[in-house]
């Protein structure tokens, strides 16, 4: 049988598990949301069917996973997810070893994950050092140096979401994941019914895919929650740059579709918010992979793992 990588991502919203060449391209997949109410127990169901259906085709070589929260490396047990309820202390490696033939495994959070897929083959490829923040369902970030992702002394690093922006403890991820985001201009719609964002909105989640264009259209409040969402994340990415001073800042998960509007908005307030012997400051790029980041980092752990 052929033999194949395959690389996992289990996030808050979505899963994805890919199958991989020896080059870490992804030349199969299989996508299922996240069944919050099933919780952990759910999910495990899904990435089992989906690896006992590539067994039955193929040989797994290695397989390398980008986890949505922090984990230990090295036992492999997750330590929580702040998304998805059954997580906690799960000994993640060992089952999922199991469940792949004894394959051996590699687990990562989904931040360092995506990192490295973006630092090898997206946005911030021949550059370094390389920060990668995921603006999803939560926030989370990742470290790529000289091709390496850091590592902390324990347990998780580059956990850009839990930076606080303020005394009252409000952190980056509360006010701007996409999660976050998508609430304040669910509310505020709901108080201006009569407004271009409101207008627009469909009922189905993801108010943030609308934010441009309420903007083009002259909405003052959702340019008021846009100007809010830049202006934080560059002070939480202003803590990155004084402290490790990146090349590049990459922006990938679901509020990033909002495209250049978002780069180049982070990129002005960032550049307002560093000191002046670091301006004009790192270069900030739109996530090159987009849903492939964290899959290819699993893919390259993968790779590493076997």
């Amino acid at each position: 049988m052929e033999s194949v990588l395959v690389g996992i991502e289990i996030g808050g919203t979505k899963i994805q598990v890919v199958t991989g060449d020896g080059n870490a391209s992804i030349i199969g997949r299989q996508r299922f949301a996240a069944d919050l109410a099933g919780g952990a127990e759910s999910i495990r169901g899904q990435i089992a069917g989906a690896l006992a259906g590539i067994a039955a085709r193929q040989t797994i070589t290695a397989v390398g996973v980008g986890f949505g929260g922090p984990v230990n490396r090295a036992t492999g047990r997750t330590c929580c997810s702040h998304q998805v309820a059954g997580w906690d202390d799960f000994p993640l490696r060992d089952w999922l070893s199991e469940q792949a033939a004894c394959a051996p495994v590699a687990v990562e959070n989904d931040g360092n994950t995506a990192a490295l897929g973006e630092a090898f083959a997206g946005a911030g490829r021949g550059m370094t050092p390389v920060f990668y923040v995921t603006l999803g369902s939560g926030i989370g970030g990742g470290l790529v140096v000289d091709g390496s992702i850091y590592h902390g002394h324990s347990l998780t690093e580059a956990e850009i979401g839990h930076v606080r922006l303020n005394p009252m403890g409000d952190t980056l991820e509360s006010r701007c994941s996409g999660w976050a985001v998508d609430r304040r201009l669910r509310e505020y719609a709901a108080a201006h019914l009569d407004s271009p964002l409101a207008s627009r909105l469909d009922g189905e989640g993801g108010e943030s895919r609308h934010l441009a264009k309420a903007m083009a259209d002259g909405d003052a409040g959702a340019r008021a929650i846009f100007d809010e969402t830049c202006a934080g994340l560059a002070l939480g990415l202003s803590h990155v740059v004084h402290l490790v001073n990146p090349a590049a800042v990459i922006l990938g998960g679901g509020l990033s579709l909002i495209g250049e509007p978002l780069r180049s908005g982070v990129e002005s307030a960032l550049g307002q918010a560093i000191m002046d012997v670091l301006k004009p400051g790192p270069s900030v790029h739109l996530a090159k992979l987009g849903e492939d980041a964290v899959p290819v980092g699993a893919l390259l752990l993968a790779l590493n793992a076997g």
